[in-house]
């Protein structure tokens, strides 16, 4: 069951200031500044302690972005703290989720990006400052519309260029420094 609630639960919270002071204040995602400002992102907080129900609560978040005007909203976090804690759990449920997006024939008009509080890059160390850019508070599932990243990639000069300059930007900032924003307490 996906939680809506314009009340600021912690987890909704949490991850609202982590958007805030680690994606937007660091500038990791050059776009996510102006869907914010203009009240396009959904958090919606799912109780699902299991894939099945994680699931289920992905496909209804899916029907619900395709549904729904973008203007009203462009794109939304799906946090779900209590499901894949382990973040190889998490990154094999990824492909469950790419093919719910295939047999719901929103494949190319949705995409999928994950985030985690472990989250880690192949052949990365754990603590790499690098895994910082897909590193959130909690287990977090974020569904963006195709052609709202196009439309902002197009607008971006160099988009491909933007993971090697948030690399950059955390390691001139520094491991505690990035953790303190990320991890957001």
């Amino acid at each position: 069951m996906i939680v809506e609630s314009e009340e600021e639960c912690r987890e909704i919270a949490r991850t609202r200031q982590w958007l805030t002071q680690a994606v937007i204040g660091l500038n990791l995602c050059p776009f996510a500044k102006a869907v914010a400002a203009k009240g396009q992102i959904r958090y919606a907080l799912s109780d699902a302690k299991d894939a099945e129900a994680l699931l289920a609560d992905l496909v209804s978040e899916l029907n619900h972005l395709a549904l729904v005007n973008p203007s009203d909203t462009d794109t939304s976090l799906l946090i779900h703290p209590q499901a894949f804690a382990d973040f190889l759990d998490f990154n094999d449920f990824l492909d469950l989720a790419d093919a719910a997006l295939v047999e719901m024939k929103l494949d190319g008009v949705i995409q999928i990006a994950s985030f985690h509080p472990d989250y880690q890059f192949a052949e990365s160390e754990p603590e790499d400052v690098a895994n910082y850019t897909n590193r959130s508070p909690y287990p977090t599932l974020h569904l963006l519309r195709e052609d709202s990243v196009d439309r902002a990639v197009d607008a971006f000069p160099e988009a491909e260029e933007i993971y090697l300059r948030n690399i950059e930007t955390l390691e001139t900032l520094g491991l505690d420094a990035v953790r303190a924003r990320v991890l957001v307490e």
